[in-house]
């Protein structure tokens, strides 16, 4: 159930890919946006998750506002497949958000399996989560960015984490990836730039009640809502933010009672990581 207060904005029309939508914060995100208006290609290789948030969001919207399309983005042609899909039921793609992740750790381990120094990580579940969150999300990317040029118009966003795990101990390999996406994110936003295609990165600001059944009980641990990027999210996915690219977004940041404008640049976060000449917007 959707519980962050969402700005009044309209996304009628709005036709939006969501990678990772089967569960978690894919799923909030999904419902998010279809409350909105907006209709969702929901992509993952999970298929039962993918139509169970189907139904879903046909609950809340309506009926023709989910399309679940199985999708392995580590795979380019399966990432055209999706483009394919989304173009073929809805006529068009505004947005592609890239929220699908490969975990820290393996399916049924506990949360602090996936907290290792960096030489007792599992060789294999390093190289996987390298392919999924680094080259998975520059498939999808290089798949929608063409189609975004030609048409003149698109919106790619990219999830991300707190700066901290850039950098703290037992962060990698989960926290090398994300800081490939923060990379990503701003090199494609300059070579999108005046092309009317933006890039940026969202985040949650910290750690989220995604109903991970693996994360034990911790009552003294203040979990962040899972749809707590709805609102920011909301807001990049429509024309307001058009002129806005190459920054990170912290939903966490969101202030629900401040003009949705407003809001958002509140959400950006100040702290340089890229370097001089920031892009404007």
């Amino acid at each position: 159930m959707v519980q962050m207060e969402l700005p009044d904005i309209d996304l009628d029309g709005r036709v939006v890919i969501l990678t990772g939508a089967d569960r978690g914060l894919g799923r909030a995100m999904s419902l998010g946006l279809a409350s909105k208006g907006a209709r969702l290609v929901l992509a993952s290789p999970a298929v039962d998750g993918l139509k169970a948030v189907a139904a879903e969001i046909g609950d809340i919207a309506g009926p023709g506002h989910a399309l679940a399309v199985e999708t392995d983005i580590t795979d380019l042609e399966s990432c055209e497949n999706c483009l394919r899909a989304a173009v073929g039921a809805f006529g068009t793609l505004h947005v592609l958000v890239n929220n699908a992740r490969r975990l820290r750790r393996d399916p049924g381990k506990p949360e602090q399996a996936g907290h290792l120094p960096f030489w007792e990580c599992d060789a294999e579940l390093y190289r996987q989560t390298v392919e999924v969150n680094v080259a998975g999300t520059f498939f999808m990317s290089r798949t929608v960015a063409p189609y975004f040029v030609e048409l003149g118009y698109g919106k790619i966003i990219n999830l991300s984490t707190s700066v901290r795990n850039f950098y703290s101990e037992h962060q990698s390999p989960y926290g090398v990836t994300k800081a490939a996406i923060d990379s990503s994110t701003y090199i494609w936003a300059r070579d999108l730039m005046d092309k009317g295609v933006t890039v940026n990165a969202l985040l949650p600001g910290g750690a989220c009640d995604n109903g991970d059944p693996n994360r034990p009980p911790a009552p003294e641990r203040d979990l962040l809502p899972a749809d707590i990027m709805n609102p920011v999210l909301v807001w990049l996915c429509s024309a307001r933010a058009d002129g806005a690219t190459g920054w990170r977004y912290n939903g966490s940041l969101w202030d629900a009672a401040a003009d949705p404008d407003v809001a958002a640049a509140g959400c950006r976060e100040e702290a340089s990581i890229r370097g001089a000449g920031q892009p404007a917007g």
